[in-house]
């Protein structure tokens, strides 16, 4: 009998150990984007400029926002696993609207779909990773994982600009018809995932309850709001310039065809960071992570708002090398900070405010460079993330000190 149950532990155990390379392959689905690569550029061939396109990115982030606490919680409350399901189906089938629209309406629907179904996995899946690791007690590789999530991620974008690319030169719309498909393999594995059972599930959804975790983290524990405030900024100013990428190429007169080469290296570039995130983070310690993470984010803003030049690019590629190391880090010390079954929801918090500050600041700079140049608006991006990623640095830092 004893022999039987612990054969069914260690079954039961190896199917959960299933779901970390089951979530990397939605990881793969999510992040294989064929589209990046080309992504401005089809929108200038539908006829939209550099401020509708952030106006359009900014309506995706405010739907994301609005949805991302609520679908955290809604993950807490019926399951990682279903979250995902549905996540993946809306993933699916925004891609589909937007290989059929042809202008704003159009891609604004397509836009919505995405950002209810990125709301529904954001959250969800990190939470699901870091407890099917704690169920094998292996939580304290968390960091490791997810920098290897993180890294998958970044590797399935970066050979997605190659294959992105070469479908561009058939035509801009192509890469969107094979975006849909890849979207759809993240339907299958979802449903063959394993909820752990070291998920309590929250038994009712409960408006004051989810008040209640949002309290916590922004205001009773002082450590986790600033550990939020700070990786939300960081983490702003990291989606802010994946918007730039292509209008500073187009600026320095960037040939098409090495727009898909260059997508790929610089993803690449973030994939072998991410993969050795907990290893620099191990030798800096903390502090001096936090403060190199600050300095060279907002650094690579201004360095490239300096520069009208290909040579330039190089910092881009500086910048997206410190990203690599950024996500994986932030993540892991949120999630050191909160328990299992509000997990999803306090990490849906700082995506929230990762959207909000994105909805505000990405027109702005989308504005400024229609209206006056693509330089201007980098520089002063590098401005405000240098300081509002120092003041949110020195108070996360000062709570440190003072526990």
């Amino acid at each position: 009998m004893q022999l039987k149950t612990q054969t069914y532990k260690t079954g039961l155990l190896n199917t959960i150990a299933n779901n970390i390379y089951k979530l990397y392959l939605i990881k793969v689905a999510k992040w294989f984007m064929l589209v990046m690569p080309i992504v401005v550029l089809f929108y200038n061939e539908n006829g939209l400029a550099q401020f509708d396109i952030f106006i359009l990115q900014g309506i995706y982030s405010i739907v994301v926002a609005a949805l991302e606490i609520p679908t955290g919680y809604l993950a807490d409350v019926m399951g990682r696993k279903k979250s995902l399901i549905a996540g993946s189906v809306l993933g699916f089938s925004g891609y589909l609207v937007y290989s059929f629209s042809y202008g704003f309406d159009g891609f604004l629907i397509a836009e919505i779909i995405l950002g209810m179904g990125a709301s529904l996995i954001s959250g969800a899946d990190s939470a699901l990773l870091y407890d099917s690791l704690l169920a094998q007690e292996k939580e304290k590789d968390y960091l490791k994982f997810e920098g290897r999530a993180t890294s998958i991620g970044n590797f399935a974008e970066a050979f997605a600009g190659i294959a992105g690319g070469l479908l561009a030169t058939y035509s801009l719309r192509m890469p969107y018809y094979f975006q849909a498909l890849v979207a759809f393999i993240a339907i299958p594995v979802s449903l063959s995932l394993l909820e752990p059972k070291i998920h309590k599930t929250l038994k009712d959804f409960k408006l004051n309850h989810i008040i209640k975790i949002i309290k916590y983290a922004l205001v009773e524990n002082k450590e986790l709001r600033f550990n939020i405030i700070f990786s939300s900024i960081i983490g702003a100013s990291t989606l802010t310039m994946a918007w730039f990428v292509q209008p500073y190429f187009k600026l320095v007169h960037v040939p098409l065809v090495w727009y898909g080469i260059l997508w790929t290296l610089l993803n690449l570039s973030v994939g072998i960071t991410s993969l050795y995130a907990y290893k620099v983070e191990k030798q800096l310690g903390q502090k001096k992570t936090i403060f190199l993470i600050t300095i060279l984010i907002s650094g690579g803003y201004l360095l490239i708002g300096s520069f009208e030049s290909k040579w330039a690019i190089g910092f881009i590629f500086l910048f997206y090398l410190v990203r690599g190391v950024a996500t994986p880090v932030l993540k892991d010390y949120i999630n050191k900070m909160t328990d299992s079954d509000v997990r999803a929801t306090v990490l849906s918090v700082r995506n929230f405010l990762i959207r909000i500050l994105f909805a505000i600041i990405g027109p702005m700079l989308g504005y400024l460079s229609d209206v006056y140049s693509l330089r201007m608006a980098l520089t002063l991006a590098g401005i405000l993330f240098l300081v509002f990623g120092l003041v949110s640095m020195i108070f996360f830092l000062r709570v440190l000190k003072t526990k």
